[in-house]
């Protein structure tokens, strides 16, 4: 029986295979028939839409597969909530008062037209990055030019600590497809199967990444891990992340990927397919913003790159260790959209 890992309450709507009763067990949902009478057809049918819409925002769908008894499941979890949704865009030409030095440990705001700096605080303090990693691990994969290479996922990589998808050993997935779980739901497993792929172990691909990052001119950052985890020697800058995301930006598959809100990902030996929800929860509700990446630790606390285009301008927003991520955030870019 499918189960997927989510918190809520348990829910019966309507799918074209028939209907489906979503259970809380133990943190866990399981997905089992049952025979619909007319009438709870009728009922239902009024109510599927906005609560599968709400379903869809609260957290992972497991979903019957059109024409296997295999379901689309999605083991996804997102990042720690803290202050969503966010104020939009205050539409005043009066500069704000800006406080956010006590909400981030790390901040710089660009405009990346100009090349002018327009807020910082603790630019060149060294701070873990938690997975914001994951853009300079996709840099190296997406230069490697490997995208269409199937990648046997080791156990190693299966075991790999959440955020994960819990994928299975022995399934196999198309690298480009793994590199589309590390950067929308930001999947260990997903990132550890394609660095050992890519650089034949995980230690051989962080030493990619920190010659990358040498030759990128970022000397204050350097990486122990693949996926961000937290350790004394894998640190970064506010700087250094903004000039990494730059760089990152200018490809087009980076580029394109850090934008999708929901992807879809299967292995090509197994029914089983992955539903992908990007955790940067500014996509789709803050104007303008088109990625790029979140991170979460303990150590790190919640992290943030976005990336903004509005009214003419592009802004590129790095917050480290910040308290309140979405409406500092949201506080910041509405800053930089004043500037003239």
């Amino acid at each position: 029986m499918p189960v997927v890992s989510t918190a809520g309450f348990g829910w019966i709507w309507p799918i074209s295979s028939g209907f489906f009763t979503r259970s809380l067990t133990a943190g866990y949902v399981e997905t089992k028939p049952e025979k619909p009478s007319r009438s709870s057809v009728r009922r239902n049918h009024r109510w599927f839409l906005p609560a599968l819409a709400a379903l869809m925002a609260a957290g992972p769908l497991a979903l019957p597969a059109p024409t296997a008894a295999q379901p689309i499941v999605n083991r996804a979890l997102m990042e720690p909530e803290d202050d969503f949704p966010v104020a939009l865009r205050n539409r005043s030409r009066h500069a704000q008062t800006l406080n956010n030095q006590h909400s981030a440990h790390g901040i710089l705001l660009k405009d990346l037209h100009t090349g002018r700096t327009l807020y910082e605080y603790g630019s060149d303090r060294r701070l873990s990055p938690a997975s914001l990693t994951k853009i300079m691990s996709a840099l190296v994969i997406l230069e490697s030019g490997r995208q269409e290479d199937l990648v046997t996922v080791s156990r190693t990589a299966a075991a790999a600590p959440k955020t994960h998808l819990r994928l299975r050993p022995g399934h196999v997935y198309h690298l480009g497809d793994l590199l589309k779980a590390m950067l929308i739901t930001s999947a260990n497993d997903a990132c550890l199967a394609a660095a050992e792929h890519v650089g034949g172990s995980e230690e051989r691909f962080v030493a990619l990444m920190n010659a990358k990052a040498a030759a990128l001119g970022l000397t204050d950052t350097h990486f122990s891990n693949a996926c961000g985890f937290d350790a004394p020697e894998h640190y970064a800058t506010a700087a250094d992340l903004a000039k990494l995301s730059e760089v990152a930006l200018q490809d087009p598959v980076f580029r394109s990927l850090v934008r999708e809100e929901i992807q879809l990902i299967s292995p090509v030996n197994a029914n089983r397919t992955y539903l992908l929800k990007n955790t940067n929860r500014l996509l789709g509700k803050f104007p303008g913003v088109e990625g790029v990446k979140t991170g979460f630790t303990s150590r790190a606390g919640r992290c943030l790159i976005a990336k903004v285009s509005q009214d003419g301008k592009e802004l590129l927003l790095v917050l480290l260790h910040a308290n309140r991520r979405w409406n500092t955030a949201a506080s910041l870019i509405n800053y930089g959209l004043q500037q003239r």
